[in-house]
């Protein structure tokens, strides 16, 4: 009977996957690290909101509904009252598209010319207004463009400030504002984080096919070179000093770095292995994981059915809008809708750019669920404006949401719980929680800032929940928010992981060149004239 050695299967497939593969997942730990502190440059909603120019509501004079008939919108999912230079504007959005409408005379943007980019970005830094230079117009996103909802505002037209931070800014062509801004130090660390650990260099993330399965297939690679090495780590150890090394009894038959290796993936190859999984889950392989983003039929029964802009007339609008105004000076409104009663969203703009913290999502800056001071006025209600919806509002909400779906428990948060969290703590609160009783154990989380749903949790997504942003970024209740203790403990095993892969480095390239040496002898096309193919040379 033939018996099989599973042995040298074991070694061949961690040594060749790690010789392969070392470079890959150093580089994901090393950029990971940096990624701690800083991300990818962005926008911020402070600066965007403290730079823009208060909406003259006197200049309004088409209705929001007919703003809706100039374009090839049928119910748009927001609708923004805004400023494009001194021009009132309507600014809509569907299925991923955005338009603009002139509130003045109702014509539609189509597209800024240089001149007209570089003077929305001169108004957007006025301090910088003598040295902004046009740069280029992008049909496709850059670098700093690829992800973060900027591409459905293309094109853009990047500008040059000509500061000393390197500054360039980002006009859209389809909404005429500024969507984006970078400086060098901001590209610089987003280059040396994001885009190293996210893989995203701009040709390969734009075959979004190519780059998410490249990104699971390498990170469950990495599983198993992290396993491998686990097995051969435990099987070679021994609890009794079997080996001799330089005739001293020892635990592991490898001497040198190789041993530092042996120890170093003991003590962390656990940890890089979760990290490897977790890599792969965060890109939910297979779709095996259901979204935390409420469905669009969830976010419609909430909303009472498509946005009633009927209901919207330009004088309704515009009392609605007097009544933020006696509050503070709104520089952008939004139309929104809770169980089919319209009414404005206005946020009170920052007294400079650098003013609070900055919200860290790529897409705060145009999101309507900003950790900003915020005031709401119903359309059509000659009541004052107010801050948040009643819990009366919000528990009606919670029953439209999924009707005919009996409810399990509800429940008000006024703290975080383990799903739906934010460290730097600028999600709303307090939020109502809903837990159903359907198929999917869903639960909904109800904001009553601005009644919508801001999270949806099901069985599976909290699953995901643990397996992917627990493991990955260790973000378990108790540790995600204590600092400096889960920089500390974060760095240590990231540093683990960077000893596993640079210890058998010196060891990989012998191997190597041994093998690159007997492959030329074997070569017959890379032989020197005059001499056999078996013939050893000198330096064999």
């Amino acid at each position: 009977m033939i018996r099989l050695d599973w042995r040298p299967a074991l070694i061949y497939t961690h040594r060749w996957l790690g010789i392969a593969g070392c470079i890959v997942f150093l580089v994901w730990f090393v950029s990971g690290v940096v990624m701690m502190y800083e991300r990818m440059p962005r926008l911020t909603a402070e600066e965007r909101l403290a730079r823009l120019r208060p909406v003259d509501l006197s200049a309004f004079r088409v209705a929001p509904l007919d703003a809706l008939a100039k374009v090839d919108v049928l119910v748009p999912e927001r609708m923004r009252l805004s400023t494009l230079g001194d021009r009132p504007v309507y600014r809509l959005y569907r299925e991923g598209q955005w338009s603009t409408v002139f509130a003045d005379t109702g014509d539609v943007l189509d597209g800024l010319g240089e001149r007209e980019a570089t003077d929305v970005a001169r108004q957007f830094m006025p301090e910088h207004a003598a040295t902004i230079r046009y740069d280029q117009r992008l049909t496709t996103p850059d670098q700093w463009t690829i992800d973060g909802g900027m591409p459905r505002f293309l094109p853009l037209h990047r500008l040059d400030v000509g500061d000393a931070a390197q500054t360039q800014l980002y006009v859209s062509d389809v909404t005429g504002e500024v969507v984006m801004k970078t400086t060098a130090r901001g590209r610089t660390w987003g280059y040396l984080g994001a885009v190293l650990h996210w893989t995203y260099f701009t040709p390969f993330r734009l075959q979004p096919g190519l780059w998410r399965w490249s990104i699971i297939y390498t990170a469950l690679i990495g599983c198993i070179l992290c396993l491998s090495g686990l097995a051969i780590g435990v099987w070679r150890l021994s609890p009794f000093k079997r080996y001799r090394l330089k005739r001293v009894p020892s635990h592991s038959p490898y001497s040198g770095l190789m041993w530092w290796h042996h120890y170093a993936g003991l003590l962390f190859g656990l940890a890089a292995f979760t990290w490897s999984l977790s890599g792969a889950l965060s890109l939910t392989p297979w779709d095996w994981a259901p979204s935390s983003a409420p469905t669009s039929e969830q976010l419609r029964n909430v909303r009472g059915g498509a946005l009633r802009l009927d209901r919207c007339s330009l004088p309704a609008v515009l009392r609605a809008a007097g009544g933020l105004r006696a509050e503070f000076v709104p520089k952008e409104y939004e139309l929104l809708q809770l169980l089919g009663q319209p009414f404005l969203l206005a946020y009170r703009p920052p007294s400079s750019p650098s003013v609070g913290a900055a919200n860290p999502d790529l897409r705060a800056f145009l999101s309507p669920h900003l950790a900003l001071e915020h005031r709401l006025a119903r359309i059509g209600d000659a009541a004052s404006a107010f801050d948040r919806f009643s819990n009366e509002e919000m528990v009606a909400a919670a029953a439209a949401a999924m009707p005919g779906v009996p409810e399990r428990d509800a429940m008000w948060l006024t703290d975080y719980d383990a799903y739906y969290y934010d460290r730097h703590r600028m999600s709303p609160l307090p939020v109502l929680r809903v837990r159903y009783a359907d198929p999917g154990e869903t639960w909904l989380y109800f904001a009553p800032t601005t009644g919508a749903v801001v999270m949806k949790q099901e069985r599976l997504s909290r699953l995901n929940r643990w397996l992917y942003n627990g493991l990955h970024s260790l973000d378990f209740p108790g540790l995600y928010t204590s600092r400096p203790a889960w920089d500390i403990l974060v760095i240590v095993l990231t540093a683990g992981g960077i000893a596993i892969l640079i210890t058998p480095v010196v060891a990989a390239w012998r191997r190597l060149r041994r093998h690159a040496a007997r492959w030329r002898r074997m070569s017959p096309t890379l032989q020197p004239s005059g001499t056999s193919p078996t013939a050893p040379s000198v330096a064999d």
